[in-house]
């Protein structure tokens, strides 16, 4: 990682513990303006107070979740971007790292879905942008998936290959999705050299399911989480997302996690 990346990405991470807690609002792009995404700066200063390492936000949110005030926050800039009223599954770029820049991201994301009909393309969007980052010390974040007819999200071997594809095309974190338990996501953290995030997936029902799930990922060597819907459209955010950096950066347990969380 050269000087410009390094130096942006302290600015995503905690420095002591070296992990992230990372908060994607890119969602109102493909899904509109759902629960938790009404009111933009609301959300992005809670889930800020809370804890937050940084956020991921499509290009014409950067103003609105702008902070000329309390703590700062590390900005991703999603490139990425598809819509439910056509085919969710096929992502094309709809903004570029120096537009990115110009908008004061301290790094850029990309959303890879392998298994798409648009798998190649994607690829080559990825390769693409890994190139230009490198050029002007971006940090690059790739949302790596496995989808399309007939694939399990959430197979390990699946998410083995999505996370490694991510680094030999040149992505400096992986985010992409928990195995379902500790040992097979070891695997997939193993065979990836560089740093691998988990997402939350669809909004859960448990508190205490959902707060194992990352520390069970935190144990197998993933380095933070990347986790929209179940935490901004939780009933409390800041306190969601604080539970969240305790285990992530403090190494408390789930259960400690899950006291704070339902104390008044």
């Amino acid at each position: 990682m050269n000087i410009g990346k390094r130096i942006r990405f302290e600015r995503l991470i905690n420095r002591e513990s070296k992990n992230t807690v990372i908060v994607p609002l890119d969602h109102g792009l493909s899904l509109g303006p759902i629960k938790g995404l009404e009111n933009m700066p609301e959300t992005i200063d809670r889930v800020v107070t809370g804890g937050a390492n940084a956020v991921i936000v499509h290009k014409g949110i950067v103003p609105f979740g702008h902070r000329g005030y309390g703590k700062d926050v590390g900005l991703i800039v999603h490139l990425s971007g598809s819509t439910t009223l056509g085919n969710a599954d096929d992502k094309v770029i709809v903004c570029g790292v120096k537009e990115a820049i110009k908008l004061g991201a301290d790094a850029v994301s990309v959303h890879i879905n392998l298994g798409s009909d648009s798998t190649n393309q994607q690829l080559k969007s990825l390769g693409d942008i890994s190139r230009e980052c490198v050029e002007w010390g971006l940090p690059l974040l790739a949302m790596m998936y496995p989808r399309g007819k007939g694939i399990d999200q959430f197979n390990e071997k699946a998410i083995k290959i999505c996370a490694r594809v991510g680094a030999e095309l040149g992505a400096d974190i992986i985010k992409t999705n928990y195995t379902g338990d500790a040992k097979s996501f070891r695997e997939v953290v193993m065979g990836c050299p560089v740093p691998v995030v988990i997402a939350g997936g669809p909004k859960m029902k448990n508190d205490r399911e959902f707060l194992k799930m990352v520390e069970d990922a935190i144990n197998a060597g993933a380095k933070g989480v990347a986790i929209g819907r179940n935490i901004f459209q939780s009933e409390n955010p800041e306190k969601v997302t604080r539970a969240i950096s305790m285990i992530v950066h403090e190494n408390v347990s789930s259960d400690t996690a899950y006291e704070f969380l339902k104390s008044e």
